[in-house]
């Protein structure tokens, strides 16, 4: 692991080359973006014009499976057989899982707001949950259940009528059964084997055989995230996402153990992994720590590129310098293993999620411990939230006049409208106040 250090003349180039290809304005202004932009905008057409037909052919073209329209949706029966192979181990964990995370977003859900009274005047604000919901999961040789957990459970705890998801057909031609396993846990059965841009088009434009939604949201790869960000407008996104990330902010007295696995943890994804320390000789030994633990990882090889590239030991000065670049790098995971670290994550203004104390793993947050995992990357903690309950709602604005009270505000009201040179604004108004 590199170490950079705060005194360094150079530090503020080191540290802005090190995450130069993690923040989000790399999806959008790198080289070939402009190419990669190009790409989205003609799948989405195709599909726009092609419908089903546009994404059995790309289906075979980017994933090698030829399927038929008809072959597009997963039936129910195979989303059973899917569940009945679960191992006990792994269904009780997704159940675990699906249970902390519907308690914790229960817990978040606004019902309703109570309203604000005036003489003849009343305002409130209603709850309503979106009608569809898709959902986009990654394909690949790793399923990634908490993915889907981590976002159908907090739209079915807001109430929403239609969850769709979609998913490549990259495991054995099909859909990985886990994935599949889950959505039956869930209810859920408008699964789709498609994935890519292609999948991005077909929730947010329709097909003949995929519904329409209102709203996307799941991780994915540039295509994906460029996608989501050309049809938001015509649908809403959760947000436009770059590469996972770990910052641990540490004192001398933390364990070096503890946060070199935090580090291999986030660079495994692959993602990058800061530890942010006043002590260098803690950053020797969380370096030496992360050598020996690889050796314990099947994805070492892998792991190793990431932490290379991506992953650095920063030495400050002070902690509160250390808090300062927290704040300025507005980090995915912030992992606070010091003393006082209940009253310095009061401290730490943007983060996606904070994970206080040393026994507070950030894969707890991945999995288990119930808020989503769905969280702002690459610095846009600064104003993107983590996903919850109330990303799966609407809330519209309910206003109440009687005439009295027209009359009192009516003066300010005609001289706005005037000021604005829309009469027929204030004619609305006179008419009533007149009568």
């Amino acid at each position: 692991m590199r170490v950079l250090k705060t005194t360094e003349p150079t530090f503020d180039r080191s540290l802005a080359d090190l995450r130069a290809d993690l923040l989000p304005e790399k999806l959008l202004f790198a080289l070939d973006a402009e190419d990669k932009v190009r790409i989205v905008h003609e799948i989405i057409q195709d599909v726009r014009q092609n419908g089903d037909e546009s994404l059995c052919t790309l289906t075979a073209k980017f994933d090698g499976v030829d399927l038929t329209p008809a072959q597009l949706k997963v039936s129910s029966q195979r989303m059973k057989e899917a569940y009945d192979h679960l191992s006990p181990d792994l269904r009780s964990a997704i159940e675990l899982a699906c249970s902390n995370v519907r308690e914790y977003q229960e817990h978040l859900k606004v019902y309703q707001t109570k309203g604000l009274s005036r003489p003849g005047v009343e305002l409130r604000t209603r709850y309503r949950p979106l009608d569809r919901v898709g959902i986009y999961v990654p394909g690949g040789e790793a399923p990634l259940p908490s993915t889907l957990i981590m976002t159908a459970v907090p739209a079915q705890v807001a109430g929403v009528n239609r969850i769709v998801v979609t998913s490549p057909p990259r495991y054995q031609n099909d859909v990985h059964p886990v994935i599949l396993a889950v959505c039956h846990m869930l209810g859920i059965t408008e699964v789709y084997r498609v994935g890519g841009a292609q999948a991005i088009a077909a929730m947010g434009l329709g097909t003949e055989t995929v519904a329409r939604v209102d709203k996307i949201v799941g991780p994915g790869n540039v295509y994906i995230q460029l996608a989501k960000k050309a049809l938001f407008g015509v649908v809403d996104i959760e947000s436009f996402a770059g590469a996972s990330e770990i910052v641990v902010l540490a004192d001398a007295e933390a364990n070096p153990t503890y946060i070199a696995s935090d580090l291999i943890g986030q660079a495994e994804h692959p993602g990058s992994a800061m530890l942010i320390t006043p002590s260098s000789d803690l950053a020797a030994r969380v370096s030496h720590e992360i050598d020996a633990l690889l050796a314990r990882s099947s994805r070492a090889e892998q792991t190793r590129k990431s932490i290379d590239r991506y992953c650095a030991g920063v030495v400050t000065r002070t902690l509160d310098e250390g808090i300062d670049l927290v704040n300025r790098l507005a980090p995915e995971h912030l992992s606070i293993q010091t003393g006082r670290a209940d009253e310095i994550a009061e401290q730490c203004l943007f983060a996606g999620a904070i994970f206080i104390g040393s026994f507070t793993t950030e894969a707890l947050g991945d999995y288990l411990a119930g808020p989503s995992h769905v969280l702002p990357t690459g610095g846009t903690a600064r104003f993107f939230s983590p996903l919850n309950v109330m990303d799966f709602m609407r809330h519209t604005s309910v206003i109440k006049y009687d005439q009295s009270a027209l009359k009192k505000v009516y003066p300010a009201l005609r001289a706005l409208a005037e000021a604005e040179q829309l009469p027929g604004h204030l004619l609305s108004a006179t008419v009533r106040v007149e009568d």
